[in-house]
């Protein structure tokens, strides 16, 4: 019987469990937006939540103890910053999950997990991939780009012997 044992283990160890979850809580916090599968959406959730109410707290033990579930030091100061200062007059549910559907290589559902009320500023590192790639994709090919430079290097060179 399973009584009284919350949490899954995602067939992992346990120091690979909590590792994987210091990492997608730090990459929350500071991206505000991740992509995951649904189960770890749901199991991340709740370190989140704890997390961010560590942060309302403000006290030093507070921190020592979020400290404990944040990876990187630098985020610290935006857990107990603007997000406290954000979710101060907010009970709880600081999470979303909206999920996305099915990946294809082996049809897990998929979410993501965002803070309410985020910056629609800020973007995930996946938004900033797929910026990236589009943008690479409106480039010149390379041979236009020799063409181009090669015009502009005659140009200069007209420009000079006029003067």
């Amino acid at each position: 019987m399973r009584h009284l044992k919350a949490g899954r283990k995602f067939g992992r160890t346990t120091a690979h469990r909590k590792a994987m979850f210091r990492n997608m809580v730090t990459a929350l916090l500071e991206n505000e937006r991740i992509r995951t599968t649904l189960p770890k959406a749901k199991e991340l959730r709740s370190k989140v939540e704890r997390t961010i109410t560590l942060g309302k707290k403000g006290t030093l033990h507070a921190r020592r103890r979020a400290l404990r579930l944040v990876a990187q030091r630098d985020i610290l100061p935006k857990l107990f910053g603007t997000l406290a200062e954000r979710y101060a007059d907010r009970p709880g549910g600081y999470t979303r999950i909206i999920k996305l559907g099915n990946r294809l290589g082996d049809d897990a559902p998929m979410a993501f997990i965002e803070l309410v009320d985020r910056d629609e500023g800020a973007e995930a590192p996946e938004e900033k991939k797929v910026k990236a790639k589009v943008e690479e994709k409106a480039k010149p090919k390379k041979a236009a780009e020799k063409k181009t430079k090669a015009k502009k290097e005659v140009e200069k060179k007209d420009d000079s012997s006029e003067k």
